[in-house]
C-alpha cells in the first residue's frame, strides 16, 4: 500500500501524509487524527529502515519496565504509546524485573541506534548501573526519578501523598494503622514509608514487606499483620493490587470492611471502584506520566542541550467504602 494512497483516503497531500509519519507538530490534531485512521484502515506500513537511513532516526524508543504485569505499570505504558504515536513514534518494551543484565543486552540498542532514547520506570537502586549504559543518549526517568542524574524525571510527591493517607485514616478515628509496603530498592516505596512513619509519629505503628506487588502477596502480607496480639485497625498499601489481597485476606477470615479493619490503597487503578466495598486510594496520573515522560524525551533529543527537569504531577485523593 502506497503513501498516496493513504493521502487520498485522508483526504489531503503526500506531504502532509509524511509531517504526521515524522511526527511533525505543525500538523493539526484533526489533521493527524483523519491521517492515523486512514493508515490504519489502508493497513500502510511505512519502510522503517529507509527513513532511518533519511533522518539519521530510527524513529523507535525503549521503555524499561520493572512489571508489565502491574497494571500501574500498564496504564503508564499506554501514555507512553499513545503520546509516541502521535508524534511518529513507536515503543520498544523491555519488561527488565530491574535486573542490569538484562536492561544490558536492550540498552545496547542506543549505541547502535536502533533507538533514539529511554524511558526507565526501573527501581532507583539500578540508576548507577544504568547511567553507565545510557552514557549521554536522551534519557527521561518515569515514576521513579532522582534529580541527582543527568536525566529528567516525572513523578508526584509520594512523601505527601502517603501522609495524606494516613492522615485520612487517623481523621476517620483508626488507631491502629498498619502499612503494606514492598521492595526498598524503589524509591516510591522508601518514599512513601517515610510520609506513613511521619503522618503516624509516636503512635502505634506496624510495617510488613511484600514479596512484590501481586495481590496474593497482599494476602500474605494481611496475614502476617493478624498474627500479631493486637492487630491493625486500618491498613494502608502501597499498592492496589496489594490492598485487593488485603481485602480478600479479611473476607475470607470474617473481618467486615470498614467496621473492623479500613483498608487504603495507592495508584487508583480501575478495579478499586469494583472491588467489595470499593477502594480508597491515593490515585496517581498514570496516563498523564505516560505522556509527559514522552514529551521530555522527545525534547531532548530534538535538542540534547535541554535542561534536566524534574516535575512534579498532582496525585489525589479518592475516597470510597474500604475506609
Amino acid at each position: 500500500m502506497s503513501i498516496d494512497k493513504v493521502a487520498r483516503t485522508a483526504g489531503v497531500s503526500t506531504a502532509t501524509v509524511s509531517r504526521v509519519l515524522n511526527g511533525n507538530p505543525a500538523v493539526k490534531p484533526d489533521t493527524r487524527d483523519k491521517v492515523l485512521a486512514a493508515i490504519e484502515s489502508c493497513d500502510y506500513q511505512p519502510n522503517l529502515l529507509a527513513r532511518q537511513l533519511r533522518t539519521a532516526r530510527s524513529r523507535m524508543l525503549l521503555v524499561l519496565v520493572s512489571n508489565i504485569t502491574n497494571p500501574f505499570c500498564a496504564r503508564v505504558v499506554r501514555g507512553i504509546e499513545e503520546e509516541a504515536e502521535k508524534h511518529g513514534y513507536h515503543i520498544l518494551l523491555c519488561n527488565s524485573e530491574s535486573r542490569l543484565t538484562r536492561e544490558s543486552a536492550y540498552l545496547q540498542l542506543l549505541s547502535g541506534k536502533v533507538v533514539d532514547g529511554v524511558i526507565t520506570m526501573d527501581a532507583i537502586s539500578c540508576l548507577p548501573g544504568l547511567t553507565t549504559l545510557i552514557g549521554d543518549s536522551p534519557w527521561v526517568q518515569c515514576g521513579e526519578g532522582d534529580p541527582g542524574y543527568n536525566a529528567s524525571s516525572v513523578t508526584i510527591d509520594n512523601f505527601k501523598a502517603a501522609a495524606a493517607a494516613v492522615d485520612h485514616l487517623a481523621s476517620a478515628g483508626y488507631k491502629r494503622i498498619a502499612l503494606i509496603n514492598g521492595d526498598l530498592r524503589y524509591l516510591y516505596s522508601q518514599q512513601r514509608e517515610a510520609g506513613y512513619r511521619s503522618a503516624t509519629g509516636s503512635a502505634w505503628q506496624a510495617v510488613v514487606y511484600a514479596d512484590s506487588l501481586e495481590y496474593q502477596a497482599g494476602v500474605q502480607a494481611m496475614a502476617e499483620l493478624f498474627t500479631m496480639p493486637e492487630p491493625p485497625d486500618a491498613v494502608f498499601a502501597i499498592s492496589d493490587a496489594l490492598a485487593g489481597g488485603a481485602l480478600h485476606y479479611a473476607h475470607m477470615n470474617g473481618l467486615r470492611v470498614p467496621q473492623d479493619v479500613a483498608i487504603m490503597g495507592f495508584d487508583g487503578v480501575p478495579f478499586g471502584s469494583v472491588t467489595s466495598p470499593p477502594l480508597t486510594t491515593v490515585e496517581q496520573p498514570m496516563h498523564q506520566l505516560g505522556v509527559r515522560s514522552v514529551q521530555l524525551l522527545l525534547e531532548r533529543i530534538d535538542n540534547p542541550e535541554v535542561e534536566t527537569v524534574n516535575e512534579i504531577l498532582d496525585w489525589k485523593l479518592v475516597v470510597r467504602g474500604s475506609v
